[in-house]
């Protein structure tokens, strides 16, 4: 029988102090706070997990939290591997929410999970305790890939049932000498793909403003009548150079943010609904990403049928649902995973745009063998003269000689 899901606090009452335990940790007020919490409980062996997927939060700074409150930390360095495996796919994909956003933190749950259950069965681990509540589509996203993983022990996030208020986590942190977090007015998310906010001073729809100094990537640097030309190529749905410079999607994609956020391009709010229904406020920006999907989506008309292009349209969402509703690792999205393969197999070509302040207009879309006419008045021609071949009267024979 499955172990139980954690929900609550009290449920950790339950775990053997002499066996480790494994937490996934950010280096916030939520992550620090559970670490102090196993730390009283008498846990003796804590593994604080943070997952380097090209986040802005130092190593330092989490590194001094978790040490602090007595946990071993563990920074795994998993940029590439989230960049090829998470990123690509779902740029070939095409991976926006209901044509709002492009997913980004959907992405990440899945390999930070994956690498956890992998450290907690190095360790021996009874747990893999997480810090998700009710109120983030992360709790889902992460027990959904947890149970798809078969992982053996016990897992999930104490603050399901059981929320705490945020000033009596600061205060309580604060008396156990951690004094490093109070500045925050909103929860944070950040990777390579996207920088994401959301609660606090962004919770009301109705009533929300983001402060200009929140933004990173696409806080506007070009000046009034600046320009910048930049050719991305593709490869079998893969970004693989930059300006005619191959370039690790790593680099191609940091390099984006910055060339194409200068523009004050890429940035997307919109609601996004929570396990039961209900919709809750997220602020993102996302350059590259705002670049790379319509790029794609060039080459790929381009290269492929219409009829073949308006099934996967369809297939997209159902990829992109599974992925959001903590399936990453189930059936249905590896099996929509193989169609979007097989169109990317022939999406090949390159797209220059022109950037300027506000938007962006593309100024050449070249594939290796395309669908589409250079020339349309010769076309036509040959067309009609292809169609008209067959009714044409035939030639006289011609007389004999007397």
């Amino acid at each position: 029988m499955r172990s139980p899901l954690i929900r609550s606090f009290s449920q950790l009452d339950s775990l053997d102090p002499d066996l480790p335990v494994v937490t996934l940790f950010s280096g916030g007020l939520d992550s620090s706070y559970l670490l102090l919490r196993l730390r009283r409980m008498g846990i003796r062996e804590v593994h604080a997990v943070s997952v380097d997927i090209g986040e802005d939060e130092s190593s330092g700074y989490k590194r001094q939290v978790a040490e602090a409150l007595g946990a071993t930390i563990h920074i795994l360095h998993r940029r590439a591997e989230f960049a090829e495996e998470y990123v690509a796919p779902a740029i070939a994909a095409q991976a926006v929410y209901l044509g709002i956003h492009p997913v980004s933190s959907t992405l990440s749950r899945p390999l930070i999970a994956h690498s956890a259950v992998e450290l907690a069965r190095t360790l021996g681990a009874q747990a893999v305790l997480h810090t998700a509540n009710r109120s983030q589509n992360t709790l889902r996203r992460l027990n959904g890939a947890l149970t798809l993983l078969g992982y053996e022990g016990m897992f999930g996030s104490p603050y399901d049932l059981d929320p705490v208020t945020r000033d009596d986590k600061l205060a309580e942190l604060r008396d156990a000498g951690i004094d490093l977090l109070a500045g925050r007015i909103v929860s944070g998310d950040s990777n390579l793909w996207c920088r994401e906010f959301e609660s606090g001073i962004l919770d009301d729809p109705e009533l929300h403003e983001v402060p200009e100094e929140m933004y990173a990537w696409s806080r506007p640097t070009a000046l009034p009548g600046d320009t910048d030309t930049l050719t991305v190529t593709f490869e079998q749905g893969l970004p693989v150079a930059l300006d005619g410079e191959p370039l690790p999607l790593t680099v191609l994609i940091d390099r984006l943010n910055r060339r194409v956020g200068a523009y004050g391009l890429g940035r997307y709010s919109g609601l996004e609904h929570l396990d039961h229904g209900e919709k809750v406020l997220e602020i993102r920006e996302m350059p590259a990403a705002w670049l790379l999907l319509s790029g794609y989506r060039h080459i790929e008309s381009a290269c492929l049928d219409a009829e073949l292009i308006r099934e996967k349209r369809h297939l997209e969402q159902v990829w992109t649902r599974e992925a959001l509703e903590g399936r990453w690792f189930g059936e249905l999205r590896l099996a929509a995973q193989v169609f979007m393969d097989a169109c990317a197999a022939r999406t090949t070509g390159s797209v220059t745009w022109r950037l300027r302040s506000g938007g962006a207009d593309t100024r050449s879309i070249t594939v290796g063998e395309p669908l589409y006419l250079r020339d349309r008045e010769t076309w036509e021609e040959r067309s009609i003269s292809a169609e008209s071949a067959p009714f044409a009267p035939a030639a006289a024979p011609a007389l004999a000689a007397v």
